[in-house]
Formats: structure tokens, C-alpha cells, sequence
């Protein structure tokens, strides 16, 4: 276990979290907060030297460029729904309150 974590922590994030965490679930927080931080601590000790700096990592060329369209007719969105009023131009949807 990291020395970097207490249970005395675990117990005070848990306090501002306004968690109520029994014996056994603070026992294993702290296992599982100082294993994860103890990964940090290996990934922060890479060199970097080199390596762009990255604010997303996910290449998408094949987004589309945001362009205004026409939207659709009344008429045309009420054709897409099963029990529309037409006369009304409204979309006739169930009741949700009683």
C-alpha cells in the first residue's frame, strides 16, 4: 500500500463527500485510492521529452463540417409520427400525469 494514502484520508475524503463508509469498504478505498495512486506516480515518472502534448485523443477526420441545413416542414415532421394532429399541427403523445 502507498504511503502517500492514509486511512485517516480515505476517511476525510469520505467526510467531504458526505459518504458514510463502513470498517471494510474504508479498509479496501485505501488499497484501491494508493493503488491508483501509486499508477500515477509510474506514469508521471515517464519522459515526455518529445511527445506533443495531446487535448484529445481521437482523430476524427470524418466529422462533418457543422453547416446550417433547412429544417423540416410542419407538415413533414408530423408525417413521421404515428398519431399526429394534423389539423392542429401538433404530436399527439401520451399522457404522463394523472
Amino acid at each position: 500500500m502507498s504511503a502517500s494514502l492514509s486511512r485517516e484520508d480515505v476517511l476525510r475524503i469520505a467526510e467531504l463527500a458526505r459518504l458514510e463508509l463502513t470498517a471494510a469498504e474504508v479498509e479496501l478505498f485505501t488499497r484501491q485510492l494508493a493503488g491508483i495512486l501509486d499508477y500515477v506516480a509510474q506514469i508521471q515518472s515517464l519522459d515526455t521529452t518529445g511527445v506533443q502534448p495531446t487535448s484529445h485523443v481521437v482523430n476524427r477526420p470524418t466529422d462533418r463540417a457543422d453547416l446550417p441545413i433547412e429544417p423540416l416542414s410542419r407538415a413533414e415532421a408530423l408525417a413521421n409520427s404515428p398519431d399526429a394532429a394534423m389539423e392542429a399541427g401538433l404530436f399527439k403523445v401520451p399522457r404522463v400525469m394523472a
